[in-house]
């Protein structure tokens, strides 16, 4: 097996624990998918190691009953023990009101190497669209970082919608 192919099946790997963290809402699982200082840049916050990282997945995930992930294959820029990638992500949530939500949006992200395991070193969420699951809500206007491999530069702002969810 090639090295790219060992990498992106460990990225994979890493995709699917975080899917799984996020519907279980396992704060610490959640954080242990990102490096030891990890970042999250999501919804205007810049949230940085793990035990912050855990803390902001107990009150972000803490208003839903049930949160269910649906991630795109990501591009995949490897070099050694890191790397680049965009995932397109489609996210459906229940929330404690009984209310439910649709989320489109982009991960923009950076990987390493650590211990053996891939983990996330910075991931830029950028929403698209956040509103009813029949997709009748408004787009929410965000930037285009052109083709990949292009991403948002450290001090870019996250992009989401101010509005909540319509039920």
């Amino acid at each position: 097996m090639s090295s790219f192919a060992e990498a992106e099946c460990g990225i994979r790997q890493l995709h699917a624990r975080f899917v799984d963290a996020v519907w279980r809402q396992d704060a610490e699982a959640f954080a242990l998918c990102f490096a030891p200082e990890g970042e999250w840049k999501i919804a205007g916050m810049h949230i940085k190691g793990r035990a912050a990282l855990a803390d902001a997945c107990r009150r972000l995930l803490g208003r839903c009953t049930h949160i269910q992930l649906m991630p795109q294959p990501a591009m995949l820029e490897i070099t050694g023990d890191s790397a680049i990638g965009r995932q397109h992500m489609i996210e459906l949530a229940r929330m404690q009101d009984g209310s439910s939500a649709m989320t489109i949006g982009i991960n923009y992200d950076r990987y390493r190497l650590v211990e053996g395991a891939w983990r996330i070193a910075w991931r830029h969420w950028t929403t698209h669209y956040r509103g009813p699951v029949d997709m009748t809500g408004p787009f929410v206007a965000a930037p285009d970082f052109g083709p990949f491999p292009g991403m948002p530069g450290a001090d870019e702002p996250t992009v989401f919608a101010s509005r909540p969810p319509e039920g």
